[in-house]
């Protein structure tokens, strides 16, 4: 009875991890196939001849390296800002006590219901007529970061807010008491005591910006500022595609992701779970 406890709990794991890794391991042997293959319907088949040439087409025909740039460029900046907006809005609304404190909470956790789509036509009407001398906001990485960090900010805010109801107010008390100002708490005791929640906001920003693909097609149109998801377009012409290419570089922007999810995702789940008590 016990060994059959056992294997229905493993039977319970494997089902959600098969349903997992099961869709990446597809792309991968899709990235290795030959076009004929593809169409033929053998979808579920090995490929006959591993074509690893896929992956150096992708990489070479898919300006992989200069749309990774402004990814990494955009996806930095835009997490460097997060933290730096929503801890300081975090601590604000839960550590201090004023008037409008929790209407100044409402109004962020609002943005979380607002749908991206709905603000591209006026995001892209207030970015066409920002600009300074030769400098246009549309059609550059600002066109970008500018709306990404105002779409992260809402789950930023949401998650450090209630780690930081956590802490106890006895080590605020204490460094009152010894002469350190608002900042100087914020800056050496609320930010480190913070890190989990933190890192969890970190990867969480990264993963959303990462792949989003709407809004970068909607306000970048010059070659030099394209991000990663556009690669996939530079194997599709108008008589043809190279799907085991389009795999290939699939794969390739989908790595940085999968790395950096398996090296921190102890973080996430501790980042997540912080504060929940009394958060």
């Amino acid at each position: 009875m016990k060994y059959a406890k056992k294997g229905l709990v493993y039977l319970l794991f494997a089902i959600p991890v098969i349903t997992q890794l099961y869709p990446l391991l597809w792309l991968f042997l899709y990235s290795l196939k030959t076009n004929e293959e593809i169409l033929s319907g053998s979808f579920f088949s090995l490929p006959k001849h591993f074509q690893w040439a896929n992956y150096k087409e992708a990489y070479e025909n898919g300006h992989y390296v200069r749309y990774l740039s402004n990814s990494v460029l955009v996806t930095a900046v835009t997490m460097i800002f997060v933290i730096l907006l929503a801890s300081m809005v975090a601590y604000a609304v839960s550590r201090f006590r004023w008037r409008y404190g929790n209407v100044v909470m409402l109004v962020f956790l609002m943005g979380m219901m607002i749908p991206m789509q709905a603000t591209l036509l006026p995001l892209m009407l207030i970015f066409k007529n920002l600009k300074t001398g030769s400098f246009h906001v549309l059609d550059s990485p600002l066109s970008l970061i500018l709306p990404y960090i105002a779409f992260q900010l809402p789950i930023a805010i949401f998650i450090l807010s209630g780690f930081m109801r956590s802490i106890p107010g006895e080590i605020e008390e204490s460094a009152f008491v010894d002469g350190a100002s608002i900042y100087r708490i914020f800056r050496s005791i609320i930010l480190p005591v913070s890190a989990p929640p933190m890192m969890t906001v970190c990867i969480l920003t990264f993963i959303n910006i990462w792949n989003e693909y709407i809004m970068a097609a909607t306000f970048i149109s010059s070659e030099k500022w394209k991000t990663l998801p556009f690669g996939v377009y530079s194997f599709v012409s108008q008589y043809s595609v190279n799907y085991g290419d389009i795999g290939a570089f699939l794969i390739m922007g989908a790595l940085p992701v999968i790395i950096i999810y398996f090296i921190l995702s102890e973080r996430i789940t501790k980042g997540m779970v912080a504060g929940a008590v009394k958060g």
